[in-house]
């Protein structure tokens, strides 16, 4: 298995939830399997994520595990889900970790919910 940290968007988190795959496209893949690997892979997509989402926007950045890169991801390779827990956060604030029931929660109300 591979893990995947994919830069994304709350309204692309609410498309996933509703069972629109996600493109590898942009993923971010970490150098090893060490914590900061892991952790540099999941800053790197974060950053991707806020050119997606725009200033001062959640950033957001689903964590996946698929059998090949080019793979579309599911809800059902999603590990986890690291947001922004507000808007306006500043670019070096740690994201906060969801775990994928919480999806549905994270997701409503926005745009593609």
């Amino acid at each position: 298995m591979t893990r995947l940290y994919l830069p994304s968007s709350l309204a692309q988190l609410a498309r996933l939830h509703a069972g629109e795959p996600l493109t590898t496209d942009t993923a971010v893949e970490a150098d090893d399997d060490s914590e900061d690997a892991e952790y540099a892979a999941l800053l790197e997509a974060a950053e991707t994520s806020a050119g997606i989402v725009g200033a001062g926007r959640r950033r957001v950045v689903v964590v996946a595990e698929v059998a090949r890169r080019g793979d579309p991801v599911t809800v059902r390779e999603v590990a986890a889900v690291h947001v922004d827990t507000e808007e306006g956060a500043a670019p070096d604030d740690d994201l906060a970790w969801f775990a994928t029931q919480e999806i549905g929660q994270l997701v409503q109300g926005a745009p593609g919910a």
